[in-house]
């Protein structure tokens, strides 16, 4: 279907920039139906409002893919006041650039008005600080990073519109820069960031002259604020190709704005496979719809940096908890000059972290309550981890495998009973000076 659709576009239009094409259903095959719900109605209702309204960027682009997008965001020539007077649910966000989020019960759709072409408002390194000049759909279309970005569909009409020949780098899984790639990077560093995560998640190539720029410009991503990179970085992890992604990050060296561990990690001794394990593992869980954990993968990520110093430590003596939390407070420093992790993810890793040398104690009571901590899946999950590189006992792992699932009578046998002698709880009573009560203690004992 896509195969013939490009040969009738390419018929119609240059290769970028070579005006507006209409592409009708009978040609992209993608009908109203297959969108959600909420997406149509926030498209209904701002075109029966008298406005223009789409369906714009990934959703687009993933249906082309035969892929099903989670995220369906709106293009429109309304205002954002004038979106919110249509959406009694709304609210206007952003400085940079003004959105309007329309929320439909846990649902939010974000509406963004069609950008200008006119100028910016940049800073000294030529990074947009502030862009809200509203223009047309061209101009809208324009100003979009990738050409297959800058799709847009209109579910009444079931139409595709096309200035930029997206379908056809769709067709030739191709990442194709609309404008030229130095001064749109310099525009918005975080578009290197978004580059390699499309190309890695969707299984494209970068085109050469949008990758050219990548590696000299990668310091720009220093003036970026952190919480765009946390979010980016978020993003990535997320992605369901996040060894790939991570890896290609590496390629083009954009990780030293951010991540400046990485390398340093790779080189560790099973350093890439427990971070490709890990990884992978996380890409398991969101291809199959699973809960994935922001804080359980920054774990991962900084875990053996955390454990190279914790080792330093011990063996210069200091005392293994006291060792492992300054451990963890210099690699959290050493991290945070670069990309700050929000507390409600820090504090789980931190958890995670702190809970492995508990895992060693089975015996007693210490197993029980390890049982009822609440990062306690987490942890085990971390130390099966660390086993699968053999950086702890592979027994260790399947002791608490077992030891979770069985039952009270069971885990009770399961305790490591300490050896004659061993844990002795040898209690010295303190004596006190003067007859009596020095009589006192010695006929007590």
């Amino acid at each position: 279907m896509i195969r013939k659709l490009i040969g009738r576009v390419l018929k119609l239009k240059k290769r970028h920039g070579g005006g507006r094409v209409v592409i009708p259903l009978k040609r992209h095959g993608i009908r109203r139906n297959r969108l959600p719900s909420f997406a149509l109605k926030t498209t209904d209702q701002l075109q029966a409002a008298g406005y223009e309204a789409f369906i714009v960027g990934g959703a687009v682009r993933d249906l082309l893919l035969g892929k099903d997008p989670k995220d369906f965001d709106v293009a429109t020539n309304a205002t954002p006041e004038e979106v919110h007077k249509v959406f009694r649910r709304s609210r206007i966000i952003g400085r940079r650039f003004r959105l309007v989020h329309v929320l439909f019960g846990d649902e939010v759709v974000e509406v963004s008005t069609f950008r200008g072409s006119g100028e910016s408002l940049t800073d000294e390194a030529g990074r947009i600080i502030r862009d809200n000049t509203w223009g047309s759909q061209e101009d809208d279309a324009k100003r979009r990073d990738f050409t297959v970005n800058a799709l847009f569909y209109d579910p009444n009409r079931e139409e595709i519109i096309d200035y930029h020949g997206g379908v056809a780098d769709i067709e030739k899984k191709r990442m194709t820069m609309i404008g030229t790639p130095a001064v749109r990077y310099r525009e918005d560093p975080v578009r290197m960031l978004r580059a390699v995560r499309l190309a890695a998640k969707l299984g494209l190539s970068i085109d050469a002259d949008t990758r050219k720029p990548i590696r000299e410009l990668a310091s720009l991503l220093e003036n970026v604020p952190s919480s765009r990179l946390f979010d980016e970085m978020l993003k990535l992890l997320f992605s369901g190709q996040s060894w790939a992604c991570l890896m290609q990050l590496r390629d083009e060296g954009l990780h030293h704005g951010f991540f400046p561990l990485l390398d340093k990690m790779m080189k560790a001794p099973q350093g890439e496979a427990f971070l490709r394990n890990a990884l992978e593992n996380t890409d398991r869980r969101i291809r199959e719809d699973k809960p994935v954990s922001a804080g359980y993968v920054f774990a991962a990520l900084l875990w053996l940096e955390v454990l190279d110093n914790w080792d330093k430590r011990k063996q210069a003596g200091e005392k293994a908890m006291l060792a492992l939390f300054s451990a963890i407070d210099e690699v959290e420093a050493v991290q945070e000059e670069k990309l700050a992790i929000p507390r409600r993810y820090g504090t789980a890793m931190k958890e995670i972290w702190t809970l492995q040398p508990r895992f060693e104690q089975r015996s007693g009571i210490k197993p029980f309550r390890l049982l009822e901590n609440p990062r306690f899946r987490a942890g085990y999950d971390f130390l099966c981890l660390r086993a699968s590189v053999g950086e702890v006992d592979k027994e260790l792992a399947d002791w608490w495998t077992t030891f979770q699932q069985a039952d009270s009578q069971a885990r009770e046998a399961m305790l490591v009973r300490p050896q004659a002698g061993e844990g002795a709880n040898k209690k010295r009573r303190r004596r006190r000076s003067g007859g009596k009560g020095e009589a006192a203690a010695d006929n007590a004992q």
